[in-house]
């Protein structure tokens, strides 16, 4: 973790709202889609997957909760991921392209992006964990939707 910040505010509102995380969740999945490595763990990709993805965003980021409304939350979002034996290079890779994403679609802000790219870390550590066992798999219960702020996991 890196040092605590003052900022005050949401990631959601410094990033720019549903907008620009649209956009940075558009721009990441055009790239990912052409990507060998990554655009087999994404075989079902559908067009609705950027809006999801942003909807996500946006409540992880402190803004509207409506991924827990209205698409399942955080379980949801855990099960999807299940069965789909993502490697560590994929990892990587998925952080290398989420970061050109960042760079080019968020407002030019150090602190704003590192943190993006750190909550985009640790969350990318938990889908791969969570891929490696199979579909169905009884999570339990892991909670609410998190929430990632200026000093990080709160």
């Amino acid at each position: 973790m890196t040092e605590p910040s003052e900022r005050t505010g949401s990631l959601y509102e410094a990033a720019g709202g549903a907008d620009a995380l649209r956009r940075l969740s558009d721009t990441f999945y055009e790239a990912v889609l052409a990507d060998p490595l990554l655009a087999p763990v994404f075989v079902d990709f559908t067009p609705a997957h950027i809006e999801h993805v942003a909807v996500w965003l946006a409540e992880i980021f402190d803004g509207p909760a409506r991924f827990t409304a209205e698409l399942g939350g955080h379980q949801a979002l855990l099960r999807a991921h299940l069965g789909l034996s993502i490697t560590e290079e994929q990892r990587l890779r998925w952080m290398e392209l989420m970061t050109a994403a960042v760079e080019k679609e968020l407002p030019d802000d150090e602190l704003l992006r590192r943190r993006v790219i750190e909550y985009f870390d640790w969350g990318t550590k938990i889908a791969r964990s969570v891929s490696a066992d199979p579909p169905g798999t009884d999570l339990g219960d892991p909670g609410p939707t998190p929430r990632w702020g200026w000093n990080g996991l709160r």
